[in-house]
């Protein structure tokens, strides 16, 4: 019995887009560009520069495109590049504060988000000041451990659990506000 790979038709589509067929190129721009522009969307608010790094993003991924060895996941691989894009402009832009003050964090002000819609929790992910949100995507999104936060951003573990645990607080402060605001609390 023969066993035919389970990516096979993603595999040609690569290699053919290695070869500079446009059309591939096209096909797989087409098939992850929605999900990486939420990506860089995640890291930048203004929904223009967004699309601008997915741009870039995507001309990285197709000239970087042979370095893909198969191994994992295409679109993780994708992500990946989208991710490093989009902190490559903000350290440019200047726009990571990360400090290594210590913070205490305090967990009485939970609140439950049963009924706060997608687009509120990106608002107030959209607010949060870029050194924290970078950390918070980083941790609370990408999966990544704060070693990894640390030596990506270049910044110690103490910092990423610092700007993280600072996250966390100025997200639950501003979700009290805002449902107080909201629903008149």
């Amino acid at each position: 019995m023969k066993i035919i790979p389970l990516h096979n038709a993603q595999q040609k589509l690569i290699k053919s887009a290695i070869a500079n067929n446009r059309e591939a190129q096209e096909q797989l721009f087409e098939q992850f560009s929605p999900k990486m522009l939420g990506v860089c969307r995640q890291y930048v608010k203004d929904m223009h520069h967004a699309e601008e790094l997915m741009l870039t993003g995507f001309l990285k991924v197709f000239t970087k495109l042979d370095s893909f060895k198969h191994q994992g996941s295409f679109e993780g691989w994708v992500r990946r590049i989208m991710v490093n894009t989009c902190i490559s402009y903000l350290r440019k832009k200047n726009k990571l504060q990360l400090t290594d003050e210590d913070f205490v964090f305090n967990n009485n002000a939970t609140e439950s988000l049963e009924n706060t819609s997608v687009e509120d929790i990106q608002k107030l992910i959209d607010l949060l000041p870029d050194g924290y949100k970078m950390v918070f995507n980083l941790y609370a999104i990408e999966g990544f451990k704060h070693s990894g936060i640390a030596k990506e951003l270049g910044i110690t573990v103490g910092t990423s659990k610092s700007q993280l645990s600072k996250a966390r607080k100025w997200l639950q402060e501003n979700y009290v506000k805002m449902n107080t605001v909201s629903y008149g609390k």
